[in-house]
Parts: C-alpha cells; sequence; structure tokens
C-alpha cells in the first residue's frame, strides 16, 4: 500500500495526445480506470534554437527581416503566425525558395563528400531520417522506390519528363547492434542506391542515397533542405516523433500516417498542408482483428 500511495501521488505522462489515449485505454487500461487522472500528457517538443536559428541561418534572416528584425518566435513560435499574410505573396515565396535551393546545394555537396555520388540540386528532395526499425517502415519506403524506378523504365523515354518528377530520395538512420532485420533494409537500401545512381537511362530522374552515420550534426544540414518528409509509421506504432517537428519548422511538407505527433501538427498547421495517407488507429487494430 505504501508504494502505491508514492506511484499514485505522481503523474505518468504519454509523449504525445495520441500516445496517452493509447495508454489510457490499452497497456494500462485497468490501473487508468483505478486512478483516472494519473495518465496525463505532454508532447515532445523541440527547440527553435538550434533547428532553425543554429540548423536555418539563411531562414533565420528572413524571419526576422520580414517580423521587424525582431527574434521574438525563437522563443515563442506562437509569433510566426504573423508570417500568414505573407505566405501568398509573390516575393517573399521567391526568397523562401531561394534559401531551400541554397541549403540543398549544402547538402549536395555533403552527399557528394560522403558517399560520392552527385545529386542534382534542382529536384524535389525526399528525406526520411530515423531509426531504421521496421514499424517506421523504411522498408516500405524503398519498395516505393523500386515501383517508381520500374514505372520510370517501363514508360518510353521522351515521355518520362512529363510524368515524373525529378526526385532525390535519401533515406538515412542506425540500426540497433543486434536488429538483423534492420541491417537487412538498410543493405537493401545500399543495393537500391546503386542499381539506379550507375543506371544511366534514369539519369537525374531518381537517385537514391542512404545518408550515413546520421546523426545532430547531420540533421542540421539535412533538415532545411528538405522539401518532402516521410513520417510514415503504421499508426499507434509512435509514441511522438520530434523530426517531423523540425522538419516543418524548416518548411518541409509531411508524407505521413496520423500517428504519434502528426497528429498534433495536423491540429497547428492544417490537414490540408499536410499529405496523410493510411489507416488511423481504429482501422488498424480492426485489420489486425
Amino acid at each position: 500500500m505504501a508504494y502505491l500511495s508514492i506511484v499514485c501521488s505522481h503523474t505518468v505522462n504519454g509523449v504525445a495526445a495520441l500516445h496517452s489515449d493509447l495508454i489510457r485505454e490499452t497497456l494500462f487500461g485497468e490501473f487508468h480506470a483505478l486512478y483516472p487522472g494519473k495518465f496525463q500528457n505532454k508532447t515532445n517538443g523541440v527547440t527553435p534554437r538550434r533547428w532553425i536559428y543554429c540548423a536555418n541561418p539563411l531562414l533565420t534572416e528572413l524571419l526576422n527581416d520580414t517580423l521587424g528584425g525582431v527574434d521574438e518566435w525563437i522563443t515563442s513560435l506562437d509569433s510566426l503566425k504573423q508570417l500568414i499574410p505573407y505566405a501568398t505573396e509573390t516575393e517573399f515565396q521567391d526568397k523562401f525558395m531561394a534559401i531551400k535551393r541554397a541549403n540543398k546545394v549544402k547538402l549536395a555537396a555533403w552527399i557528394k563528400e560522403r558517399t560520392g555520388f552527385t545529386v542534382p540540386v534542382d529536384s524535389m528532395y525526399d528525406i526520411q531520417v530515423k531509426r531504421i526499425h521496421e514499424y517506421k517502415r523504411q522498408f516500405m519506403n524503398i519498395l516505393s522506390v523500386i515501383h517508381r524506378y520500374l514505372s520510370i523504365l517501363d514508360t518510353p523515354a521522351h515521355e518520362r519528363a512529363s510524368k515524373f518528377v525529378p526526385r532525390v530520395v535519401c533515406i538515412g538512420g542506425k540500426a540497433a547492434p543486434g536488429y538483423a532485420t534492420a541491417k537487412a533494409i538498410i543493405k537493401l537500401i545500399t543495393a537500391v542506391s546503386e542499381k539506379v545512381n550507375n543506371d544511366e537511362s534514369v539519369g537525374d530522374l531518381l537517385k537514391v542515397i542512404f545518408l550515413p552515420n546520421y546523426n545532430v550534426s547531420a540533421a542540421q544540414v539535412i533538415i532545411p533542405a528538405t522539401e518532402l518528409s516521410q513520417h510514415i509509421s503504421t499508426a499507434g506504432t509512435e509514441a511522438s516523433g520530434t523530426s517531423n517537428m523540425k522538419f516543418v519548422m524548416n518548411g518541409g511538407l509531411i508524407i505521413g500516417t496520423m500517428d504519434g505527433a502528426n497528429v498534433e501538427i495536423a491540429e497547428e498547421i492544417g490537414q490540408e498542408n499536410m499529405f496523410i495517407f493510411g489507416e488511423r488507429v481504429d482501422g488498424v487494430n480492426r485489420i489486425r482483428g
């Protein structure tokens, strides 16, 4: 009883709203029935001091200039709502896209130095960087890349430019030492990379890169350059995620499932500004059943 009184005097926090709901409904359902106020929510967060101000100085300069030379947004990100009137202005859009391209030039040089592959700058940069794990579905991502590659080959050469947006697909992350399946997924990604990148018939329509030794320092180069950001875990498996927040802060569009912090990001930026697909948690549970 003494132990229970100590335990029950504290709260247990999920790291995203969806995660907290799942804890209450599944993992600790009976405990929640006894102590309904115990399980609360504190969603993970990331700091704009590192992920905009430090990682993306060109964007920082644009934000400061647009908002009147102040950096209030660094400690109060809600103040960036003042940018909404500028979203449809051609001048602001042009400046933002020039910054994105400059960051892509930087990432292309980083890729060349570490992998030996040359990637075009004027392509869509489609990136998934996170721990290699089956539920995060890097395997599904690389299967979609294989499908895109075969579709390009099946299309007459003179029609390809009109049917395919040039794309640089980058996947990065580390596998746990004993996680054989995750290591096999990395091996598959690198094999596809070698095949696609050395196929002259495809040219710059598709490049595939495994980003080596992914870490925070690498992320500060990768994230500002990203245009399409993959967060595609099976709904109900990702506790929160923080890289999705970092990509959104740098103007990367999310393609993903309604899982983890994607749910709350959709509430903040509007689901119409994301590419959401797949089953929700209830649908996944129905399929499993």
